[in-house]
């Protein structure tokens, strides 16, 4: 039996949350976060998390389902995403993703490679290399190894970095190698993708320069310095 399922994307400030809202008033959907972010407790500010009164009105699954300190990969995601769709399914209703993690949607859609778990010792060494040497000479390090991931990850994105080598130096095979295995997606769930886009792009940076104003007026620079002050954060 096919199932359908929305996937709603977009960048940042671009309204995914209120047309998602506007989309469960009038069909019968159940949203499902698709953000990295949002998955984290005590980041609600900087992360532009729905507020009570809107998740009140419009539930949202997968928020608020790790400690900042815990990793959460696009695995993790997958696994949980389709849980909560059979749920939906299963009361007869139209899951709704909703978010801008790319990554997430990709992982969902097209499959995902059973990779290694989190290795908080080998996770320690990169940080101390990274302390050293800066994450660009870790890219470097990357780049050794498996030129094709590093050719897609910034040098930059210590994140991204430090979970391609983890890999590596936990199986001792490349993230590009694992990829290629990759678990096959659900073939019974039809995606209807609906990506927004705010023309022109002026428009979607006045956006976002404004909720950053928002953010900082409703207290983003105190939720900072209370997660910097948690043990574990880096």
């Amino acid at each position: 039996m096919n199932r359908t399922a929305i996937l709603l994307m977009g960048p940042t400030a671009s309204g995914k949350t209120d047309l998602a809202i506007r989309l469960c008033k009038r069909f019968p959907c159940d949203i499902i976060s698709v953000d990295s972010a949002l998955v984290y407790r005590g980041m609600d500010i900087g992360t532009a998390k729905p507020d009570a009164a809107t998740l009140k009105r419009a539930p949202h699954r997968l928020i608020d389902l790790r400690d900042p300190e815990d990793s959460y990969s696009a695995g993790d995601f997958v696994r949980d995403a389709r849980a909560a769709m059979t749920d939906i399914f299963a009361a007869g209703r139209i899951p709704l993703l909703v978010g801008g993690t790319m990554m997430y949607f990709r992982a969902l859609t097209e499959g995902i490679a059973d990779l290694p778990s989190a290795d908080e010792a080998v996770r320690r060494e990169i940080d101390a290399m990274a302390e050293r040497s800066g994450w660009p000479a870790v890219h470097a390090a990357l780049l050794a190894v498996d030129p094709l991931a590093a050719g897609r990850i910034n040098p930059n994105d210590s994140q991204r970095i430090q979970r391609a080598l983890e890999v590596y130096k936990v199986s001792g095979k490349t993230l590009t190698d694992w990829q290629k295995e990759s678990d096959a997606p659900d073939d019974d769930v039809a995606y209807v993708k609906v990506a927004l886009q705010i023309e022109p792009r002026a428009l979607l940076h006045e956006r976002i320069a404004l909720r950053l104003e928002q953010m900082v007026e409703n207290g983003f620079l105190d939720e900072l310095r209370v997660l910097r002050e948690r043990p574990g954060i880096k």
